[in-house]
């Protein structure tokens, strides 16, 4: 059986606040304040998904820290931030250290050895020293 993807919209909001551990009303409230943002089916049904049930289990826990509703807002905006800018900071350190081994296989074969043979036709080899 194929693997579910974990935004795969397929809770209804029962199974969805029976996940998350909330009353069914709660999820309602939460979604009228932009906390989450469920799928809905042609009929308008919500459906939730497994991304869903773990934004829902976070905001129960910024709850049970004593955060009211917009301060749980602020704080999964500021994680999302932090997020996008890590996976962007990673690109980042990707793209330097890959432009750094390119600069130093560029300068390598910029090199020229310090020591070179010289054969100068009808003579015998001299070596020079080259700064």
């Amino acid at each position: 059986m194929n693997a579910r993807h974990r935004t795969q919209a397929v809770y209804v909001i029962s199974v969805a606040a029976e996940l998350a551990g909330m009353h069914p009303q709660t999820l309602r409230i939460y979604e009228r304040r932009g906390l989450v943002n469920p799928a809905r089916t042609q009929g308008g049904n919500r459906r939730y998904s497994d991304a869903d049930i773990e934004t829902l289990q976070r905001i129960s826990e910024l709850a049970e820290q004593g955060m009211n509703l917009e301060g749980i807002r602020r704080v999964m905006e500021l994680e999302r931030e932090n997020a996008r800018l890590r996976d962007e900071l990673a690109r980042a350190r990707t793209a330097a250290e890959q432009a750094h081994v390119d600069a130093e296989r560029r300068h390598r074969r910029d090199l020229v050895p310090l020591r070179q043979a010289v054969a100068v036709f009808g003579e015998r080899a001299r070596i020079f020293e080259q700064d």
